[in-house]
């Protein structure tokens, strides 16, 4: 009985601090099922004290299937501007002081809705459908005029085109560049304003003014300076991985990249090259085959391009030309900026026997590369350099301030 009483004591100073428990559960338990159930509630405590320092799993990255639904670039909206606060009609009153004459205030004038460029937004998606500006506040007694109403601010993506039916009204292209979507409305007038001499005691004032109402169409195109063109599977995606930090998807099936993705290639002085990975075009696409012109309207502002050509195909040289061929039908003189041709995927034996060949039909060099392998990605990226100087150069001599990143 000494025994057991000393056994049952020190079990249950050893776990009274970690399980809470009162004297009397001790005293009525055996100490075998005191032992069990002090060993299974210690398990149970490690397993909740373990969840709660555990650490949290990293963000999901999502497929380009769910990308997708993120990426917006076009989108029709309905703005109206504020409605103006109406003007007050009343009188002034004091003690002694019979004729006070009016003073009913002006209501306040209505907010605008205003568009600006911000750099972190890279997409249409947060744009809604509607939006409504905020109304002026109603004139008060006193001459005390309404308070205006605040001026709403749309957030949208650098190069953003905007229209009104098929007329241009605007276009986003630069850092801080604003639009008036809509304007407010007037406010309306307090019987103060009406005062003349031949109306000393005016009771006439007037509503406020709705605001503008328009339908605007918003449309984005890329800003890069360089854009990837080429075929479906050309490795497009897996050239923009290998020279940034981009992360679009690589699958062995075509059409695996279905929004266009922007990379930023880093050189000394602090210099950036944003390269644009367009999806693949067919032939055809300014016909609007496939998804030609959701495609070919994002390359409109890339300054040069990169033609990727796939050698493990058969006559390669013929890609450049079917490429060149849709950039000029979709728009004029597009075909003719300056541009570099790589030849992909040369790590592989029958790609590397047909690179002779594309020099010699296409009268130029041409970068033979492996993305995969990183083999001659220098060359490419010394390449970039040259182009993009050469851009900069030829805008400032124009007076016009070049795209930086």
């Amino acid at each position: 009985m000494v025994s057991t009483r000393l056994v049952l004591a020190r079990t249950c100073t050893v776990f009274e601090g970690v399980l809470k428990w009162a004297p009397s559960t001790c005293a009525v338990l055996r100490p075998s099922q005191l032992l069990l159930q002090a060993s299974c509630r210690l398990l149970s405590v490690g397993i909740i004290d373990h969840a709660k320092h555990r650490e949290p799993s990293g963000k999901k990255v999502l497929s380009e299937k769910k990308l997708k639904r993120h990426f917006v670039d076009h989108r029709r909206v309905l703005v109206r501007g504020g409605s103006g606060g109406s003007g007050m009609s009343c009188f002034h009153s004091e003690p002694r002081k019979e004729f006070g004459g009016p003073d009913g205030g002006d209501g306040g004038n209505g907010g605008h809705i205003i568009l600006r460029v911000d750099q972190q937004v890279k997409s249409l998606s947060s744009v809604l459908s509607q939006y409504q500006g905020f109304s002026g506040e109603d004139g008060g007694s006193k001459n005390c005029s309404g308070r205006g109403g605040a001026t709403l601010y749309v957030q949208v993506p650098m190069g953003t085109l905007v229209k009104e039916g098929d007329k241009i009204v605007a276009d986003l292209s630069n850092l801080g560049d604003e639009y008036v979507a809509a304007l407010g409305g007037a406010g309306g007038k307090g019987n103060r304003f009406f005062l003349a001499n031949d109306n000393r005691a005016p009771v006439t004032c007037t509503p406020g003014q709705p605001g503008q109402e328009r339908v605007l169409y918003l449309e984005l195109k890329t800003m890069a300076h360089a854009g990837m063109v080429g075929f479906p599977n050309a490795g497009k995606s897996s050239l923009l991985r290998a020279i940034s930090n981009a992360k679009p998807a690589v699958a062995s099936y075509p059409f695996t990249t279905l929004n266009p993705h922007v990379g930023i290639v880093h050189y000394e002085g602090h210099q950036q090259v944003a390269v644009a990975d367009i999806p693949g075009i067919i032939r055809g696409a300014h016909q609007n085959k496939g998804l030609g012109l959701s495609f070919l309207r994002h390359i409109e502002r890339c300054r040069f391009f990169l033609f990727v050509v796939d050698l493990t195909l058969p006559e390669p040289w013929t890609q450049v030309d079917d490429l060149k061929y849709e950039l000029e039908k979709f728009e004029e003189g597009l075909s003719e900026r300056p541009h570099v041709i790589i030849a992909n995927k040369i790590d592989l034996p029958q790609a590397r026997a047909r690179l002779p060949q594309l020099q010699a039909r296409l009268g130029q060099e041409a970068i033979a590369l492996s993305a995969l392998t990183g083999e001659n990605l220098e060359q490419l990226l010394l390449h970039l350099k040259e182009l993009h100087d050469a851009h900069i150069e030829a805008e400032l001599e124009q007076g016009r301030q070049p795209l930086r990143w």
